[in-house]
Parts: C-alpha cells; structure tokens; sequence
C-alpha cells in the first residue's frame, strides 16, 4: 500500500514537473510572439496579424489535424465556435497593445489573467471567494492601476486593450477547463485552429493588407510559434492546476523586456516594474490561496 502511494506522488510529481517545463516554454514562445507582433505592427492590422497567426498555425498542424481525426465526434461544438471568437478577440486585444504601448508594460497587464480566472470561477462556476483570495485580487489590480495610470496625461490606452485581452483570455480558459472533461488536448487545439482562420478572415479581409515577402515570413514564424504555444499550454493545464502553473507565466516578463530592450530599445520604468510586482504578489496570493483551500479539502479524504 505504502509502494503504491508512493508511485502515486512520484508519477503526479513527474507530471507536475513537465508541466512547469512546457509553461516556461510557453513562456518564451509567447515573449518571442508579442516582439513579432511590434515588427509587424507598422505594416499589418491586428485583425489581419490575427488571421496570418491562425492561417500559418493549421498550415502548420495540418498533417497532424488530418492525421488524428475525431474532431466530428466533440460534444461541444458550439462552444468551440464561440470560445474561438473569444480567443480571437483576446488575441486582437493584444496585439493592438503591443502594436502601441511598450511591451514590458503590455505583458505586465495581460499578468491580471489569472484575477479575472479566479473572479469568473466564482461566477460562473460557484468557486468560493476567501477574504486571502479577495486581498489578492484587490492588490493584483492594483498594480494593474499603477501601470495604466488613470487620470494621468502620460495613461496609454492601449494598455487598455491588454486589460480586455486578459479578461477575454480568462473567459476562454474557463470554457477550456469545463471543456477538457470530454475533449482531449488535441481535439481542443485541433478545433480552435481549424474555426478560427475563417473567422479571422471576415475582419482581415476588411482591413486587408498585402504583406511583403520579409514581413510574410515573420507572420509564418509567429504562427508557427502560436500552434506551439497553444498546444503546450493546453497539455500543460491538462497536467497540473492552474495554481501551479499561473507563476511559471511570470517569466514572460523579463523575457519580454529583455527582447524590447535588444530588438526595439525599449527601457521598462519604475512604474513597470513596481507594478508588475504588485501584480505578480497578488496573483501568488490568490494562488496560493487556491492551493491551500484544495489542500484542506483533501484532509478529510487522506484522514480516512
């Protein structure tokens, strides 16, 4: 008995393990992705980054998409529909920030994901709100106010839309976890890559613009690193809680400033930094409230 609990929490240390390894992964494709998305940005619309992204991404997982089949047999097929137009619309949100405000302080915003997580699973899925969750929501956004600067001439409205993106985000991850009790990992990207080109297709062909070669080739790139990401952090979420797995994404940031600092010339301010650390703490109290709640449900099980 003693052999089989410990197998127990060594095969579930394991998964844990690997899925910290593919979201700090995930990490460093969704820093190289926002530094693409300023590269382009001169020259291409959000909406029709968004569509190039999705359109380079199923060219990408074409043989693997057709090759496993089953995508028919999806039980949510609606919800499919609807959680691509989220995600592309949280995509779109993003890449009018990044297009604008400075990438250290785009990505620092978007970090409010996981408060607007934990505010829409008390919503929609009846989660319990403790006063350590609620403490860690209030100071997560309020690093968010630190950097977006209301009622200040220098507040940059395009932090705005990293706000929405990280709320629309959020959205579309609480439709992914109900989501993932019938549909595997592959039948959850397959389905979102393959709706979401012609539906990006509908706003990029009203804003369109013929790309060049040069700039072609780098919306191949982020696509080829959007289906990557999409797909490891998928899996990775599949592994582990999102308790976990929320910290890990804190890498970005330095990634971000690091590639904003080489590529563009950019130099993150105090304000980037002290508020990127107001959120980063209220995001690991939230956590870490969240683990310790799972924690003491489990006691009364383990004391049987």
């Amino acid at each position: 008995m003693q052999d089989h609990a410990a197998d127990i929490t060594s095969s579930g240390g394991i998964a844990a393990g690997a899925a910290v390894g593919m979201a700090a992964s995930a990490a460093a494709l969704a820093a190289a992705d926002a530094a693409l998305v300023r590269a382009v940005a001169d020259e291409m619309h959000p909406f029709a980054i968004g569509f190039f992204r999705s359109a380079f991404g199923v060219g990408f997982l074409a043989p693997w998409i057709i090759g496993r089949g089953g995508l028919g047999l999806s039980r949510y097929r609606a919800l499919h529909l609807l959680r691509a137009v989220i995600k592309l619309l949280s995509l779109v949100a993003f890449y009018a920030a990044f297009a604008s405000a400075e990438l250290a302080d785009a990505t620092a915003v978007m970090f409010t994901a996981p408060l607007f997580l934990t505010l829409g699973a008390w919503i929609w899925l009846g989660e319990r709100l403790d006063a350590l969750r609620i403490v860690g929501i209030a100071t997560g956004f309020t690093g968010a106010l630190i950097l977006i600067a209301p009622g200040s001439d220098a507040v940059s409205p395009a932090l705005l839309f990293a706000l929405a993106g990280a709320a629309l985000i959020a959205v579309a991850q609480l439709m992914l976890k109900a989501m993932s009790a019938h549909d595997d990992t592959g039948t959850l990207v397959a389905w979102n890559l393959v709706v979401t080109v012609p539906l990006a297709a509908i706003p990029a062909a009203m804003v369109w613009t013929t790309p060049s070669p040069e700039v072609l080739g780098l919306l191949a790139l982020q696509g080829v690193l959007g289906a990557a990401n999409m797909a490891l952090m998928t899996r990775a979420f599949g592994l582990a809680d999102a308790s976990l797995l929320a910290p890990v994404d804190f890498l970005r940031l330095p990634m971000v400033a690091a590639i904003g600092y080489l590529a563009f010339g950019e130099s993150p301010g105090p304000a980037t930094w002290i508020g990127a650390a107001v959120i980063l703490s209220g995001t690991l109290v939230v956590t870490a409230g969240g683990r310790l709640r799972t924690h003491r449900a489990r006691l009364p099980a383990q004391g049987k």
